[in-house]
């Protein structure tokens, strides 16, 4: 998007408007959603999507007082990114927003931590909510059908943007019930409404695997039960998904940011086909995905809402195109690392390795939909996500630190996800020590880690609450130069995770 603007690109702006108010209505109604991304062709949903982009930029620099002054004090010919740190810390969040006020009603307010611990809060109109609720019931509608169903809503609930959302966007399709990450008021609800009812289960990835640990454990008879799950907050291996599967008969998820919004993708079934055949078959992996060796989540998304770019880092920005927007956000990085591609750029590149995309997947060729894919490797940072909670090396150094005995030995530190051989997830953190690795070390490094994170991480500590025995850290305690601390002899800095 350049800033220099020609008498043709302002043309467009005027052609686009009659288009563009024709694509908002047809998007108003799912039968019409799904058949108009049917017909609608990749290149003109790529077109529409960069007009908008360009059009939500306009709407930003003559609306926004933060945004304005930004782009005065931005050189160069491009439109430039923001995030977190230039945009976000440096304006109020007065600024921020259209005419420079926060609307006295209307208005919600979602929070979220940052890697401080600081709350940040974020503004949104009830429109622009409204707006994402519609795609979020339509994705649903799309994977797991137009039959009625009871959600049981166990996101967390309270300020976090989530769980109180979902509940909204999906009493369009259910009925809804918001119990929050509570496995006995889940298993009550299911007794209580029996199994005459189909049942939609929404949650954080390793909370649904509790649900199924804790139902054998108990002996509920989940088996009983029709059930489905759509998972959200954070990445899925497939391997936690088998896992699902065993119980639930569809398991999707959703990908959001509260810097952003939720729902702006999730999986579709022609994207976990892709994603499974990308798993089991290395030559498809890297023709879609290049030489990295993770395997990313793998979305399709809507681009009437959402113009999605990468920039030279494998980075992800994202421009909310809707002019509703209070606190719009352009070119906005959260620095999730992925790449995105058209709906005929990802059916030509399976060609080319011998798939056909329509038949992927057992549903019905038709239902094939147009939408751009984005795939997502996680922060390119340190930060790790566990049941909605993000954990920053920051919080884990000073948590070491405040204590003398832990902060004399530790030489160096490092954090992952540990998928446990029982498919549970837990977050594990290593230590170069300069002594003797033992229960009783690995006791401490646990305990002064915990009480960092509930004393300064919002998030953590609500998720530590509703379910503790996804947080207690996996500790493993190395000498000095072994183990994953090898790698650091040779390097200026140090490494901070294993991926």
């Amino acid at each position: 998007m350049n800033r220099k603007v020609s008498f043709r690109d302002c043309w467009n702006f005027v052609l686009l408007g009659p288009r563009d108010l024709l694509l908002y209505l047809i998007c108003i109604s799912y039968p019409v959603f799904v058949k108009s991304f049917e017909l609608l062709p990749p290149w003109y949903l790529e077109w529409s999507s960069k007009k908008r982009a360009q059009r939500a930029f306009f709407r930003a620099f003559n609306k926004v007082p933060a945004y304005k002054q930004f782009i005065r004090d931005t050189a160069g010919e491009q439109v430039p990114e923001t995030d977190k740190i230039n945009y976000i810390k440096a304006y109020p969040i007065e600024s921020r927003c259209v005419k420079g006020m926060i609307p006295p009603t209307d208005v919600m307010i979602d929070e979220s931590s940052g890697s401080t611990g600081i709350p940040y809060n974020w503004v949104r109109l009830i429109k622009e909510r409204h707006q994402s609720h519609l795609f979020i019931s339509y994705f649903a509608k799309y994977c797991f059908g137009r039959g009625p169903w009871i959600t049981i809503n166990a996101f967390s609930m309270g300020s976090w943007a989530t769980g109180f959302n979902m509940g909204i966007a999906l009493q369009d399709n259910s009925i809804v019930k918001n119990t929050g990450p509570d496995i006995q008021k889940i298993f009550y609800t299911l007794k209580f409404f029996g199994n005459k009812y189909p049942y939609l289960i929404t949650g954080y990835p390793p909370f649904l695997k509790q649900i199924i640990d804790s139902a054998e454990q108990q002996g509920f008879p989940l088996k009983d039960f029709q059930l489905t799950a759509l998972v959200g907050g954070e990445g899925m291996s497939e391997g936690l998904r088998d896992y699902l599967l065993k119980h639930f008969r569809k398991v999707y998820s959703g990908y959001g940011a509260t810097d952003l919004e939720i729902g702006i993708a999730g999986e579709m079934p022609v994207s976990v086909a892709i994603r499974r055949l990308a798993r089991d078959n290395q030559y498809v992996r890297e023709k879609l995905f290049g030489t990295d060796s993770r395997l990313p989540m793998l979305f399709q998304y809507n681009p009437l809402m959402h113009y999605i770019e990468i920039n030279e880092k494998k980075e992800i920005l994202i421009t909310i195109t809707r002019a509703s927007i209070l606190s719009p956000r352009i070119r906005y990085n959260i620095h999730d690392e992925g790449g995105v591609m058209r709906f005929d750029e990802m059916a030509k590149a399976l060609a080319e390795v011998g798939y056909d995309i329509r038949t992927l997947t057992d549903e019905p060729a038709k239902r094939s939909i147009n939408l751009p894919f984005l795939w997502i490797y996680g922060r390119k940072d340190f930060t790790i996500s566990i049941m909605g909670a993000n954990i920053y090396p920051e919080d884990i150094e000073q948590a070491v630190y405040d204590n003398d005995r832990l902060s004399r030995m530790t030489k160096s530190f490092c954090q992952s996800l540990l998928e446990l051989p029982d498919k549970s997830v837990r977050p594990c953190f290593y230590f170069e020590i300069a002594e003797e690795p033992s229960e009783e070390l690995k006791t401490a490094f646990s305990e002064a880690i915990l009480k960092q994170l509930k004393g300064c991480n919002l998030d953590f500590r609500k998720a530590f609450e509703e379910q503790p025995q996804s947080l207690i850290p996996v500790i493993q305690l190395f000498k000095i130069g072994e183990g994953p601390f090898k790698a650091n002899s040779d390097k200026i800095k140090q490494i901070r995770k294993i991926n």
